[in-house]
């Protein structure tokens, strides 16, 4: 069903409070009225945690979080009535009782259930939530799974639905998640309505499709859409249907290939107005068998899915606290795509909406990962089935959602361990969960598991697959094309450091920063020493020496490489004849101080990995692939609905600028097209580009192939090293002059020499790009958004002995 967000008007209300909780010893209070002797009372904030309470209170940190799942936490507050009322409990964590009046009135045991029920309200009704204790839930005996996990533990969590967040040693913290910590509101009992709303795409024309419920029946209602309305018919007693054509209806894309258009829908119901959200009119489809690799297609489009895994923004209250911001830096990055993985939780309504309005797809997994679990228990298999449902639910009419996926590392963890396909193909997922889907969201993808649908989970050709070859495996960077990744659903996980001046650790020699790299648990290796392979390995020095010598070089040369790993990465699977159809890096940001998966920082900054991420990202695109004997490759890319005139330039020179090749060539690019030219197209004569043939000594150290439109404006670049990356510090001639643009301030960044990873460092800014290459006598205009003035900071290099700084005041 549909989310119904208001009647006339009227949204259900938040309560209004003030709340209260306390803390007591595991069932030392069997109901509200053993509470009367407990005196230590603590203002809560709801929606909200029982952490995210007591740090308010002063009496928690994430600096050391203490434990809360060892005691029972209650919740108090007043209503007024008389009246009768649905109180309804979008999301209580997790095993929840709830009385008015001493009364009970539910009981719950799973953190993703909503719940709603009708109670009449007395003058001043008492209204008490116990949320009992999760440790002694856990410590009770239990059937052991034929599998027990080392990401998650207890191995009893298998049996309880609630988040992992807290329970992964070495992922992220480990901070207890106890309380109402989703919105619990109040609304007037009146008769029922329910809406199932369907929106697809054919062709150009829009269908809506709509079944309004309205309990006693009504006289006439109307559907209402895109200024158009159409007249509902009583299909049955209280039943009302039909269905809105929409030719020429602007249709949802992801902003990658279109603009996310979405269309407000209402309901009048004999005079009684019912907002029913926005809906975005779309197809959505598979353009190969998932077991050949999942590609999907959106309005008959390919679309080649990027960007990363979603994390909840607040990881202590699991509110929606500077959700916006981080979708806006997903988008700007050039992000259509975030992956919810089963290792957290669903997030609320406002995300999907968000990712409605910026046009970003969502893989949504459900909330298993790595356990086997009891789906056999028809308990179990039930409890599952009702939350499943109530997320299709509120999610209906969102274009966003594009996937849902049976969880993450369910299937990879079993057969990992020598389990046959019997053992780790659960029917739930097979089976269960498509015909769920088929019946709320059948324009959606249902994909069994992450990572499954080769021989084995993790086989990279078939289905989706987790990609860790380039990264924790340390294979060298052409892995990439060498493993054929049909969908990478999951990769590139690097310790990845944040931006000198981030609050945390600011590095190797700070007792804290170990407490911020990721690690598998019982690993002898850490994502610390992934990057460290790859500087070791691009650079050709030793990390450890490097570290305990110049520490600060060697995050810079982290950062380098964790970029060059990233944009390499990407280059091989966008290029035209890859069959790569999607990449998801592991993650969008940090869940806590230091250098986390993140490519953007615990307090929301961006990271090297995220510059390089939205340069191969973009849209329109230049790529250079080595090819060896055939050269180097470069391909152009036009994702964007119209056609483009661009002009393709590839320079091959010295560092200190002396040019060895060049050639331009003009050409027309059609809508959502690709070409790819060999250097020797260009060039029209023998060159030996990727230094293959090696007939005498290399005579340039740079190839920089450059995309500009009709007017001369930069669009893409993509530079190619074919021997030593230039590493060594030497005066390039590295100049920053401010300039004033119809935009704002900006920096013109120039340098007479090859400039390898510029770095733009501002404190309390966040400029256009940074870490990317010059070309020898070239300049890049590096913009401010939304500043006024030029922000105070440093521009340097990794090459150059020059450190410029700007925005000082004269």
């Amino acid at each position: 069903m549909a989310l119904i967000r208001s009647i006339d008007g009227q949204a259900p209300q938040d309560l209004p409070g003030p709340w209260r909780f306390t803390l007591t010893p595991p069932g030392a209070c069997a109901g509200p009225g053993d509470l009367d002797g407990v005196a230590d009372w603590i203002p809560a904030v709801v929606p909200g945690t029982a952490a995210a309470a007591l740090r308010a209170a002063g009496r928690w940190s994430e600096a050391a979080p203490t434990p809360i799942h060892d005691r029972d936490v209650w919740y108090r507050t007043r209503l007024t009535g008389p009246a009768r009322v649905r109180l309804r409990f979008e999301g209580l964590a997790t095993l929840a009782e709830i009385w008015l009046d001493g009364v009970p009135v539910l009981a719950t045991r799973s953190m993703f259930a909503p719940h709603a029920v009708e109670v009449g309200l007395g003058d001043e009704s008492d209204l008490a939530l116990c949320f009992r204790s999760l440790r002694a839930e856990l410590d009770r005996p239990a059937k052991r799974g034929r599998w027990r996990p080392r990401m998650i533990t207890p191995g009893s969590l298998r049996h309880v639905r609630t988040s992992a967040l807290g329970f992964m040693p070495g992922w992220a913290p480990e901070i207890d998640h106890v309380g109402p910590y989703r919105p619990i509101t109040l609304e007037a009992v009146r008769p029922g309505r329910s809406a199932d709303l369907r929106a697809t795409l054919d062709g150009a024309t829009g269908r809506l499709t709509a079944r309004l419920t309205v309990e006693g029946g009504a006289g006439t209602v109307t559907l209402r859409c895109d200024g158009r309305e159409t007249m509902l018919a009583e299909t049955e007693p209280g039943l009302f249907a039909g269905e809105m054509m929409l030719p020429g209806i602007a249709p949802w894309w992801p902003h990658t290939h279109g603009a996310p258009n979405l269309h407000a829908v209402s309901a009048r119901i004999d005079g009684v107005s019912v907002d029913l959200g926005r809906v975005g009119f779309r197809s959505l489809s598979l353009t190969r068998p998932f077991e050949t690799g999942l590609s999907l297609a959106v309005n008959g489009v390919p679309v080649f899915c990027r960007g990363a895994l979603w994390t909840p923004p607040d990881l202590v209250g699991l509110g929606s606290g500077g959700m916006r911001t981080l979708l806006t830096l997903a988008r700007e990055a050039g992000m259509n795509m975030l992956r919810v993985p089963g290792t957290t939780l669903y997030p609320a309504t406002d995300f999907f909406d968000l990712c409605d309005e910026l046009g970003i797809l969502v893989w949504q997994d459900l909330t298993l990962a790595n356990f086997d679990y009891p789906h056999d228990d028809p308990g179990f298999a039930a409890v599952l089935t009702r939350e499943v449902t109530a997320f299709l639910d509120r999610t209906q009419t969102a274009p966003s959602l594009c996937v849902l996926c049976g969880g993450s590392e369910v299937w990879q963890q079993a057969a990992m361990l020598g389990a046959p396909r019997a053992i780790w193909a659960d029917a739930f997922c097979e089976t269960t969960l498509p015909s769920l889907v088929q019946a709320q969201r059948p324009d959606i993808v249902v994909v069994p598991n992450s990572p499954s649908g080769g021989a084995l989970p993790f086989a990279p050709r078939g289905g989706c697959t987790h990609y860790f070859g380039v990264g924790a495996y340390r294979r060298p960077l052409d892995d990439a094309r060498r493993a054929e990744i049909g969908f990478a659903s999951e990769c590139l996980a690097f310790a990845n450091p944040p931006e000198p001046g981030t609050p945390g650790p600011a590095g190797p020699a700070d007792p804290g920063w170990a407490a911020g790299i990721p690690r598998d648990r019982g690993a002898d290796w850490d994502f610390e020493t992934v990057r460290d392979h790859y500087v070791g390995h691009l650079y050709g020095v030793d990390p450890a020496a490097l570290r305990a010598e110049d520490p600060e070089r060697y995050l810079d040369l982290g950062r380098a490489a964790v970029a060059e790993a990233m944009e390499a990465t990407f280059a091989e699977w966008r290029r035209p004849r890859s069959p790569t159809a999607g990449g998801l890096v592991l993650m969008l940001r940090d869940l806590g101080p230091g250098a986390g998966w993140g490519v953007i920082d615990w307090t929301q900054r961006p990271k090297s990995a995220w510059y390089a991420l939205k340069r191969a990202f973009r849209p329109v695109q230049i790529l250079l692939t080595d090819e060896g004997l055939d050269g180097l490759h470069v391909h152009i890319l036009n994702e964007t609905a119209d056609s483009r005139a661009l002009t393709v330039t590839l320079t091959f020179a010295e560092r200190g600028g002396r040019v060895a090749a060049r050639a331009a060539r003009a050409v027309i690019l059609e809508a959502r097209d690709a070409l790819t030219l060999t250097s020797a197209d260009l060039l029209g004569r023998f060159f030996d580009a990727t230094d293959s043939y090696r007939f005498g000594p290399r005579v340039h150290d740079v190839a920089h192939a450059c995309l500009t439109d009709a007017g001369g404006a930069v669009i893409a670049e993509a530079f190619h090293v074919p021997g030593p990356r230039p590493i060594t510090p030497e005066p390039i001639g590295l100049t920053a002059e401010p300039m004033t643009t119809e935009a704002g301030p900006a920096l013109r960044i120039a340098a007479e020499r090859f400039a390898f990873f510029v770095q733009i460092l501002t404190p309390d800014a966040q400029p256009s790009d940074s870490g990317f290459h010059l070309a020898p006598g070239t300049s890049r205009l590096i913009a401010f958004p939304d500043r006024r003035r030029l922000p105070r900071g440093t521009v340097r290099t990794i090459n150059g002995t020059e450190s410029v700084e700007f925005g000082h005041d004269a």
